[in-house]
């Protein structure tokens, strides 16, 4: 009876953390190409997931392709939580490649999925700004 208890249990917690890892996810219109976890990737439409305990999914959608992109650590849930998911680029002045023209290349350093924690993917060091992504949750 006891073992049953306990497998009843186990299983519980396993429904609800992938419940929960299932629900962390939204879909976002990316209007320029960018780098994630060093690969470079076009503009256009991605569902983004939290994959396992140390990386998140980027699905390109016209394509299906996935991307799985390591996070370095977890963010605490900012005050109030968020109404929708968020990306967070950082935007890099850059003269390449022909050190003719200045371009800017955006980074992916924050993912945030509504109401949860946020996951740090990169930081920049050195001068840059911030540019945010509003998506929508992920049905």
């Amino acid at each position: 009876m006891r073992l049953a208890v306990w497998a009843v249990a186990a299983t519980a917690l396993v429904l609800v953390a992938g419940a929960r890892q299932a629900s962390a996810q939204g879909t976002f219109k990316i209007p320029y190409g960018f780098e994630a976890g060093g690969t470079k990737l076009r503009a256009g439409e991605y569902r983004v997931a939290q994959k396992d305990d140390s990386h998140i999914t980027l699905r390109q959608e016209a394509t299906g392709k996935e991307f799985q992109i390591p996070f370095t650590k977890r963010l605490p849930q900012p005050s109030p939580a968020l109404e929708e998911p968020q990306l967070v680029f950082d935007m890099v002045g850059n003269f390449a490649p022909s050190y003719t023209e200045y371009v800017t290349d955006y980074l992916l350093a924050e993912v945030w999925f509504q109401g949860a924690d946020g996951f740090l993917v990169h930081v920049t060091k050195g001068a840059h700004k911030t540019k945010t992504i509003k998506g929508q949750k992920a049905k």
